[in-house]
């Protein structure tokens, strides 16, 4: 099975920026850890904020948008510093004299994860300013070092071929699975960051698609739609969590990369389990899990989903970098500069076709010993994570499956 996950992500700055020092020492690993952990706490926190606009499906990449928001921690000072530092968790990896860390920090975690390029995990960014606009030299030498930004001159008064040659860039980032990121465009842009992230899996053990066959997906008590239900039996890395109301499966791709499924038990509404998400259960969800035969019951689904973070990330503190009392002055001498705009777009194809699938053999079944079922037929939570790192790549809710 494949996991097709691409995703763009946008900044719309009137100013943007993002400071990066010169590359020190390797950082003990453990440190690396506490960023995924950090990053965890902040995803979760989003999570929230998206949740309490709408019971509907929801997908994104925390690290993508953390990355880019560590590019503005970087660009800001005064109050725009601390509060973009307070809502993405970092405060206690702040060090005064050592302005480098936190960027390095993120520069080794990709590094970490993408193993060299033995991981298919392509994180891209890339800075759009506006013709004769000055930015400051370290600041565009930083972004390079740490994150190997491209960095592009757009003419932004010309609003209609700006789109298209932003939309162009995104879509060849992330092979034509985030296409038309933007389609409106303020004239008096004068930078913008884009940030895109495209990930493909193939699981370990694929469905096999002879298997898959319609059946039902309990929306809610009401309302019941018929999909694509993929089926496996084998032994899967499970726990169920009994306070909770919810059980737990791993279902692990190539590389080092699982999905982790929450799926409440039947009867138990969502919302509930959705309160119950935090950094720390879901680290103990990963220490609980021990093997078991189980028979999954898993649905194909498709999901694109686009976020004006501009709207939601004041409701975690982040307020004066979209105000007029923005401070980007370690990107540019020049005052009156603030985001306007932060898009986040995130898609994600599951299914059981994979790159090693059709090469699968189907496992032989057991006529005894009866496995247990874990039916994906009612709302349920996935998260995309590195394992050695614990660094959360995506997450999402499926509520409606059939909705892309």
């Amino acid at each position: 099975m494949v996991h097709k996950i691409k995703m763009g992500f946008m900044f719309i700055v009137t100013c943007l920026g993002f400071l990066a020092p010169v590359h020190q020492a390797r950082l003990h690993s453990t440190t690396i850890s506490d960023l995924s952990f950090r990053n965890m706490k902040f995803a979760m926190n989003l999570y929230k904020q998206i949740s309490n606009y709408h019971d509907k499906n929801i997908f994104f990449s925390p690290l993508s948008i953390s990355t880019s928001f560590a590019a503005l921690l970087m660009a800001s000072d005064g109050d725009t510093y601390k509060e973009i530092l307070k809502g993405l968790n970092l405060e206690q990896l702040e060090r005064a004299d050592k302005p480098e860390l936190i960027p390095t920090l993120f520069q080794l975690l990709h590094e970490n994860i993408t193993q060299n390029g033995s991981l298919e995990l392509d994180q891209s960014m890339a800075l759009f300013m506006r013709q004769q606009f000055e930015v400051e030299k370290l600041f565009k030498d930083q972004l390079q070092t740490f994150f190997e930004a491209d960095i592009k001159s757009v003419d932004f008064a010309d609003t209609k071929g700006s789109i298209s040659f932003i939309n162009e860039f995104i879509k060849n980032k992330t092979r034509d699975k985030v296409t038309e990121m933007i389609s409106t465009l303020d004239a008096e842009t004068h930078l913008m960051l884009i940030n895109t992230i495209f990930f493909q899996g193939t699981w370990q053990k694929p469905f096999n698609p002879n298997f898959t066959q319609n059946a039902p997906f309990y929306i809610d008590n009401y309302n019941i739609v018929q999909v694509p239900m993929m089926f496996l039996e084998d032994k899967f890395y499970f726990m169920n969590d009994v306070p909770l109301g919810a059980k737990v499966l791993k279902l692990p791709y190539q590389e080092g990369v699982s999905m982790l499924i929450l799926l409440p038990n039947a009867g138990v509404d969502y919302t509930v389990v959705d309160d119950g998400i935090t950094s720390r259960k879901f680290l103990s969800w990963i220490k609980m899990l021990h093997k078991t035969k189980l028979e999954v019951h898993m649905p194909k689904f498709k999901m694109e989903e686009s976020y004006s973070l501009q709207n939601i990330l004041p409701g975690m503190g982040m307020n004066s970098i979209f105000s007029n009392a923005a401070n980007l002055t370690k990107l540019t001498k020049k005052e009156g500069l603030k985001v306007s705009e932060v898009l986040h777009k995130a898609v994600i194809e599951v299914d059981e076709i994979g790159t090693t699938a059709a090469a699968a053999t189907a496992i032989g079944i057991t006529p005894y010993s009866l496995p247990r079922t874990f039916t994906v037929n009612r709302p349920f939570f996935f998260f995309i994570y590195h394992e050695a790192t614990n660094c959360l790549l995506f997450m999402g809710r499926v509520i409606d499956p059939t909705k892309n």
